[in-house]
């Protein structure tokens, strides 16, 4: 049911005059961050929400919220009906995975009403599938680990004989819903050939194909990522280099910290890779580095939308959304385009006590080295003494989830018999 948000968010610094900027799945990760970011900038934001209690939704930085299913046919409906009110013609930014691939898809529909900052859709389809892709940097020589699809017993029997141990064991889409209900894992490291076969029991019917990768040895500050925007030429016009320092869950999640960086091999692999297939729109890639054969490896690209840690790049000095948003309307593209390279941070607190945590009791981590890690000019994930209702919600759901958790295994011991 379409549930069209009422409320004015009452501090918003939009401006009037500019054409609105549409961030569809604004309860994702990546759309508070995004808002804030362009509203920074007198942009106007609506945004398109499925669920109405997530905590992203509490935020003052939109003119407007709207609700409908943002992973369903239908919000192209929601999206044209939307269109025809505005008297600007708007940028869409998609923020989730199944967003892209909906607008991509719907794009006919849609153009008339929204400018859409995405490469043609069979790019889109390569990029986002990370079958397709991997193949793709397999005939193209780009630097990928070792790689196995996993579709049937007998496929499972050879990647489970050619790998060697750890690998990494993840669904085809990693947005699909089933596996996200699943676990809250991306991916999962496994030791051996019997523990990659038991998640394949575990987990076959929670999508149609696995892939099974080499483990890239290194830590989690190994990970280094590129953030950038290319016009339609596949131009380059801001980029952002960064790393993360801890993850959540450790090793095989998403950033809780990370920090600016300079490394020219990442930058110059990525859009090598971006121009290649003459790349439009928001593109993201991230490489890990392999201790064991001192060699940057990528992991996996995402395309057309902003990222969770989309902030840093602004925080550092470079507009990156703002330069998607102005080059979509003809605008002049903002000053502040190149990285300067001053060591500013990026952190989701919350996530990242939790990682911390982990890595405390695995005596990995003091609190001394903890407590330099997050030193030094930040950026936040959700935290903001502007706009505090989005952390306060964000910390009261986590606690509200771990107690009900509790709640539930000790509604499942069985009691001891006093007899």
């Amino acid at each position: 049911m379409i549930r069209p948000s009422t409320e004015k968010l009452p501090h918003s610094t939009s401006n009037s005059k500019l054409p609105p900027a549409v961030l569809v799945g604004f309860d994702s990760m990546q759309g508070l961050p995004a808002a804030r970011v362009l509203a920074r900038h007198g942009v106007p934001i609506i945004g398109i929400a499925a669920h109405p209690n997530n905590s992203q939704t509490k935020t003052n930085v939109c003119r407007e919220i709207r609700f409908t299913p943002t992973d369903e046919p239908s919000l192209i409906d929601h999206l044209v009906e939307l269109g025809q009110t505005l008297p600007n013609k708007p940028v869409l930014f998609p923020c989730a995975d199944t967003n892209v691939s909906l607008i991509s898809q719907h794009r006919s529909r849609l153009e008339p009403f929204f400018h859409i900052l995405l490469p043609d859709p069979k790019t889109v389809e390569m990029l986002m599938d990370k079958v397709s892709f991997y193949s793709y940097a397999e005939r193209n020589s780009l630097p990928v680990p070792k790689t196995f699809y996993i579709e049937s017993a007998e496929q499972l029997e050879t990647a489970a004989r050619e790998l060697t141990y750890p690998c990494i064991f993840k669904p085809r889409d990693s947005a699909a819903h089933l596996w996200e209900n699943k676990t809250i894992h991306k991916a999962f490291k496994v030791e051996d050939a019997a523990s990659l076969k038991r998640l394949y029991q575990d987990y076959q019917s929670y999508s149609d194909c696995f892939i099974a990768q080499q483990w890239i040895e290194g830590k989690d500050s190994d990970l280094y990522s590129f953030n950038g925007y290319f016009d339609k030429n596949s131009k380059p016009l801001a980029t952002f280099i960064a790393r993360k320092i801890r993850q959540w869950p450790p090793e095989t999640g998403v950033s809780c910290l990370g920090e600016e960086v300079r490394n020219d091999e990442v930058l110059e692999t990525a859009i090598q890779m971006f121009q290649s297939v003459n790349y439009h729109g928001l593109g993201y890639l991230e490489m890990k580095y392999d201790q064991s054969t001192n060699q940057l490896l990528i992991v996996e690209p995402n395309i057309g939308r902003p990222t969770g840690r989309g902030t840093i790049a602004e925080a550092g000095g470079v507009d990156i959304l703002f330069t998607a948003y102005c080059d979509a309307l003809g605008l002049s593209l903002p000053k502040n385009r190149t990285q300067t390279y001053n060591g500013v941070k990026w952190i989701h607190l919350r996530k990242d006590l939790q990682s911390s945590f982990v890595y405390w009791r695995r005596g990995e981590l003091q609190f001394i080295d903890w407590f330099k890690s997050i030193r030094g000019k930040k950026a936040y994930a959700v935290a903001s003494w502007r706009d505090p209702l989005p952390f306060i919600f964000d910390c009261w759901q986590a606690v509200s989830l771990i107690s009900s958790s509790r709640r539930r295994k000790k509604r499942q011991v069985t009691p001891t018999s006093n007899d």
